[in-house]
């Protein structure tokens, strides 16, 4: 029996544990411990069990116990602090409280000596990979980023398929990866690649779907058109792939979900401009954002896309503390995000974004619940949205909620380059329970990707003083204010006033304690 945890695999059979693809070293008995830990997960074990199990029921001493105790959580990076994954009840034992997937042992989970680093989903499953640039101009990648994130739109609304997130598998961009591994890492049985160029108005796309295990060739088929023919280029791409996973498949699914009027190619162009320069995360590219979408909307003022993703700018911009007219600001990012549903009730996308301005802009938690719901009844394999739930469950008081929706992001979204915004979320919610210990830690990992995140500065400052470390908290403030030189602590509970008062009045008071003024 092969158990499967994170990005950690324990062998019975070969009585190995693997992170990855390497080798950890323990010993018999550490080996030992940690199997009879995730076995009984279900339940808390006791110190005698472990005697039992371990040592016969012989007669041992405390640090006899403590010893390969503290080597299991060393060798699956846990720590007596954290606790991530074996977690102490005090007087009653030991639990371990990660999600694991147990299947057979076999040499078909191995490639080349390596086991697959995780297991694969129950149901058929693919990354795309971002589409190569063939055009020789640099500031035309959005366009391939685009039209690949396109397609993973459409395939991710199949229920039946396992659709790996954008930010995943786009890290392997511009990296020589051998397909086999990806699948390995990424935990998928297909992978779609491709290239485009583009020349004035003329596109040409190819694509080829590969069985990652074997590195087989499934499909492969090349697409040309006028640039204003591109969705229908996605949607023909789109099912191909289907029909080339699944030949029983009726194709009416897909059919139902194409774009029923597309926009103007010029308002989509500035729509994929805008999403590249979101992503930089800086006060000045979500200002050229705005712009882009702007014009965008100028050109097609329906567009429910680029509404979302305005509502989203502005709301992200008032989070920061980016923008001098916050009134104004919540005001039209409000009424986009307003107009946006009505027009996009039926796409996932723009419910996530519009439940995130809502949330942050109008105050209004509970509506954003309703909004993430119908976006991940609409496509459940969205890590973003079910990272933006993760956030707002954890305002809502649901630490334990926000933390299993930020669980399934993650293996959504392996090897995501924004995994700072699910640390993030995960240190609110910790934090939100009372475990303030957890809360820095996931904060310190955000911030080591993303020190410019003010939401993160501001649970790491409380959560410190939480602990009574106020020196360290006072240095957070310091970090914090020359973000946002004017924040306070009324302003923040302001901004903040859709977050359950069981959360904020202790953030209120830790931020007090941290030095944030009054």
């Amino acid at each position: 029996m092969r158990y499967l945890f994170e990005d950690y695999a324990a062998d019975t059979d070969r009585r190995e544990l693997r992170r990855g693809g390497a080798l950890v070293p323990v010993t018999p008995q550490v080996f030992d411990l940690l199997i009879y830990l995730i076995r009984h997960r279900e339940r808390v074990v006791s110190k005698d069990d472990l005697v039992n199990a371990l040592w016969n029921g012989r007669s041992v001493s405390e640090s006899a116990l403590t010893t390969p105790i503290n080597a299991a959580r060393t060798a699956i990076r846990d720590s007596g602090e954290t606790q991530r994954l074996i977690k102490t009840l005090p007087r009653k034992g030991l639990r371990f409280a990660g999600i694991v997937r147990e299947e057979q042992s076999t040499s078909t989970a191995v490639e080349a000596g390596i086991p697959s680093a995780l297991a694969l989903p129950d149901k058929p499953s693919i990354a795309v990979l971002s589409f190569t640039n063939m055009s020789g101009d640099p500031q035309q990648d959005y366009f391939g980023d685009g039209v690949a994130e396109e397609i993973i739109t459409a395939l991710s609304r199949c229920a039946w398929l396992f659709v790996i997130a954008r930010n995943s598998s786009f890290s392997y961009k511009s990296k020589d990866v051998d397909v086999r591994q990806i699948g390995r890492e990424l935990g998928v049985r297909y992978v779609l690649e491709g290239s485009i160029r583009r020349a004035g108005n003329r596109l040409r796309i190819t694509a080829q779907l590969v069985e990652a295990s074997s590195g087989a060739h499934i499909w492969a088929d090349r697409f040309e058109g006028d640039v204003s023919d591109v969705f229908d280029l996605q949607d023909r791409i789109t099912e191909s792939v289907v029909g080339a996973i699944e030949p029983k498949l009726q194709l009416a699914e897909i059919e139902r979900l194409k774009h029923k009027a597309g926009p103007d190619f010029d308002a989509y162009d500035l729509l994929l401009r805008a999403q590249a320069l979101e992503y930089e995360f800086t006060e000045a590219s979500f200002a050229a954002a705005l712009g882009c979408l702007e014009r965008a909307l100028a050109i097609a003022p329906s567009y429910a896309p680029a509404m979302a993703l305005a509502a989203y700018c502005y709301a992200e911009r008032h989070n920061q503390g980016w923008t001098n007219a916050m009134d104004a600001d919540a005001a039209t990012g409000l009424a986009l995000a307003s107009r946006a549903i009505e027009l996009g009730k039926d796409d996932p996308n723009v419910l996530w974004m519009s439940a995130f301005a809502i949330r942050a802009l109008g105050a209004d938690a509970h509506r954003a619940r309703e909004l993430l719901a119908r976006s991940l009844q609409l496509n459940p394999n969205s890590a973003i949205a079910l990272t933006t739930a993760g956030w707002n469950e954890g305002m809502l008081g649901n630490p334990e909620r926000a933390l299993e929706l930020l669980q399934q992001a993650e293996r959504l979204s392996p090897r995501d380059p924004r995994a700072w915004y699910m640390a993030s979320a995960a240190a609110l919610a910790h934090f939100a329970a009372g475990e303030f210990e957890e809360a820095v830690v996931c904060a310190k990992r955000t911030l080591a990707q993303n020190p410019r995140f003010t939401r993160t500065l501001r649970v790491l400052a409380s959560s410190l003083a939480k602990l009574g470390q106020i020196e360290g908290a006072r240095k957070v403030i310091a970090d914090l204010l020359r973000i946002e030189p004017d924040l306070t602590v009324t302003k923040l509970r302001w901004r903040l006033r859709h977050m359950d008062e069981s959360v904020l009045s202790p953030f209120a008071e830790g931020l007090r304690l941290a030095g944030l003024p009054e």
